[in-house]
């Protein structure tokens, strides 16, 4: 049995559109992390949602 926590499921949303800076607009990854998301670790995945949540939220924000 192994120790390693599971992968981190998938941020897509399914709205698949990318912005001028090759950003998604459902999910916030950029155009390489989509890429490299099938062969990254759990953590790598894990920093990737936390970029992408991060860009999201950014692009909410009022200003």
């Amino acid at each position: 049995m192994s120790s390693e926590p599971p992968l981190p499921a998938s941020p897509c949303r399914r709205q698949c559109c990318l912005d001028y800076d090759d950003i998604c607009l459902g999910c916030g990854r950029s155009m390489q992390e989509i890429l490299d998301w099938s062969a990254a670790d759990a953590q790598r995945r894990r920093q990737i949602c936390q970029t992408a949540e991060a860009r999201l939220r950014e692009r909410k924000a009022p200003g």
